[in-house]
């Protein structure tokens, strides 16, 4: 029964006798759009390898100190911020798919400026538009691969968007192996090349059609994607769902949604992810692994071998089970790795003092082999368990939690807190390190850990195998 007066809201988009849809081509347009992200981890591991290069630049102009050196590792963060919001206001204004084809252009740009720079501005310039790319493809791929997938698929396709991005990253490093930094730019220009190629002869989100009253397209759409054969029915779409406004805050619908969205992007960035990542090739190196370069791919390839695992079990164990599970994975890890660096360093002064993305020499007092095998332990566990929940997790609930209305002021407000976090851990952790000393650092993510695993119990809903109709129904009350 419904109140007097409302209409009855039809599932949107699901099958009415339950069938599974038979469509695959649902996953070679989920692939291309995964493309984005793969070109957006391939932007973010391109300093990696470009900074030591770049450090040995025949130019003058072009070589870089320790303040540009960090500056060109961070300010794509800066840009990926920016482009957290342009995306929030393209993907409801220009559609899903457009949103996509527009990103290409910054990502090419910008791999391009770098490739032709003369000049350490040109260079900055062009890490910022790799990474206003960033911020767009970071947001629009998981929105529109969740409303591509049907519920069986949504949590496969959806960490997806991750595994790209650590794949991207990987292939960084390893290409970083054999090429100089201009050439692993031109290489950068290559997957959204792809990406644009392959989006081109995609279709539009049949839930974005829907909103723009395109029934016939969205049902093609479907079709395509789908394979769908069924008589599916139009929703009623009311006027709630053609824009945003301050008001629609009060709704739980709409709140619950965007509290649980912004806490996930930021725990995710005060877990500590990039801390540990940037002591990465210092502890390998401690651990008697004299090629820093092996140490990257080493951590690369744990980060895409455990994604690829949390993507296949992903709709089996459910999202929540799995950011429990990777948070005390975390927790554990960081006690750990903090209390290496407190049998490790002692005294008043020690050599914490550092900026991210400029190669740092620690120096412990007393360290042994078997200590420095602890740290390579817990340093691959925490990486482990971040790749297996709080890595793709918060973006895969991101892309599901919104109702369609608010999707895209809210996604963008979620990958701005992201990139923000991520700037400022980035910037300031050194700062941090001072003042608590690295050990209490680490120790103060272990607790952020704790936090975000109090919130998943009692705070993130399960959304495993609803459709998004539902999940915006459980956040109703209805």
């Amino acid at each position: 029964m419904t109140p007097e007066g409302t209409e009855e809201r039809q599932p949107l988009l699901g099958p009415p006798n339950g069938r599974a849809p038979s469509g695959r081509r649902v996953f070679l347009a989920a692939f291309a759009a995964a493309l984005g992200p793969l070109s957006f981890g391939f932007a973010l591991g391109y300093s990696s390898p470009a900074i030591p290069s770049l450090r040995r630049a025949s130019s003058p102009a072009l070589r870089l100190d320790d303040a540009a050196a960090s500056w060109f590792g961070a300010v794509v963060t800066l840009g990926a911020a920016a482009g957290g919001v342009l995306g929030g206001w393209l993907v409801d204004r220009a559609g899903r798919k457009l949103s996509l084809l527009l990103c290409t252009a910054p990502f090419v740009a910008g791999f391009a400026v770098i490739t032709a720079a003369q000049k350490l501005w040109m260079l900055l310039g062009g890490r910022f538009l790799t990474g206003l790319a960033c911020g767009i493809a970071s947001l629009v791929a998981p929105v529109y691969i969740s409303e591509i997938a049907y519920p069986a698929v949504r949590g496969l396709l959806g960490s997806c968007v991750q595994l790209m991005v650590v794949i991207g990253i990987l292939l960084a490093y390893v290409a970083g192996w054999i090429l100089e930094w201009r050439w692993l730019a031109v290489m950068g220009c290559v997957p959204p090349s792809l990406m644009l190629l392959l989006m081109c002869c995609m279709p539009e989100t049949p839930r974005f059609l829907l909103t723009q009253h395109k029934f016939q397209e969205a049902m093609a759409a479907l079709q395509f994607l789908w394979g769908a054969e069924q008589g599916w029915e139009e929703p009623a779409i009311g006027a709630e769902h053609q824009g945003f406004h301050v008001a629609q805050l009060r709704r739980p619908g709409v709140y619950k949604p965007f509290i649980i969205g912004i806490s996930l992007m930021a725990f995710q960035q005060l877990s500590g992810i990039n801390a540990v990542m940037f002591y990465a090739e210092t502890i390998f190196e401690e651990a008697k692994f004299k090629d820093s370069s092996l140490a990257s791919v080493i951590v690369g390839v744990i980060q895409v071998l455990l994604t690829a695992v949390a993507a296949l079990i992903m709709d089996r164990a459910g999202r929540r089970l799995l950011l429990v599970l990777s948070g005390v994975v975390m927790v554990c890890s960081s006690v750990t790795f903090g209390a290496y660096f407190k049998l490790t360093q002692d005294g008043p002064s020690n050599s914490s003092h550092v900026d991210f993305f400029v190669p740092v020499s620690m120096e412990p007092i007393n360290a042994s082999g078997g200590l420095a095998w602890l740290a390579v332990g817990s340093m691959c566990f925490f990486i482990a368990g971040f790749a297996l929940g709080w890595g793709p997790i918060p973006w895969l609930l991101m892309s599901e939690i919104f109702p369609l209305h608010v999707k895209g002021v809210a996604t963008g407000i979620c990958v701005l807190t992201n990139w923000l976090m991520a700037f400022l851990v980035t910037k300031e952790f050194s700062s941090l390190m001072e003042v608590l000393r690295p050990y209490g650092a680490f120790w103060l993510t272990s607790t952020f850990c704790v936090f975000s695993v109090l919130f998943t119990l009692f705070c993130v809903p399960e959304t495993k195998g609803k459709t998004l109709e539902q999940i915006t129904a459980h956040f109703e009350g209805q």
